[in-house]
């Protein structure tokens, strides 16, 4: 299967898509192999942007390590700050739980972030 990098995300060009178009656009890159659903800025669960339902229960996965401690077998806190742009994951336990699975999954949230205030700010203009 093929994945992608964040350079041909930004392919997808998410500043000039509306929410429902760019959703769209990644589950029809995702079903073809050209995004990684670890790379996706929106939510298929809940058609979402990903940063505004990374906290979810539904993205916790024990297996792939998505928001999972495997050393406390717990899943991460998610902490969102919209007007820094910055996620954080950590463990409520050990404090830790990093995983590449997870870096990835911030990264996803702080594109989604940008994404996100690019529109609105497109929206005022």
């Amino acid at each position: 299967m093929n994945t992608t990098t964040r350079a041909s995300i930004t392919r997808l060009n998410p500043v000039s898509r509306t929410l429902p178009v760019l959703l769209a656009m990644e589950d029809d890159a995702e079903d073809v192999g050209r995004l990684a659903p670890d790379d996706r800025l929106t939510c298929h669960v809940h058609g979402r942007w990903i940063h505004q339902c990374v906290a979810s229960p539904v993205h916790v996965n024990p297996v792939t390590r998505h928001r999972w401690c495997r050393s406390c077998a717990t899943a991460l806190t998610v902490s969102v700050d919209e007007l820094s742009g910055t996620v954080t994951m950590s463990c409520p336990r050990c404090g830790h739980g990093e995983s590449a699975v997870s870096a990835r999954l911030i990264v996803a949230c702080q594109a989604s972030l940008a994404a996100a205030r690019a529109q609105a700010a497109a929206r005022v203009a």
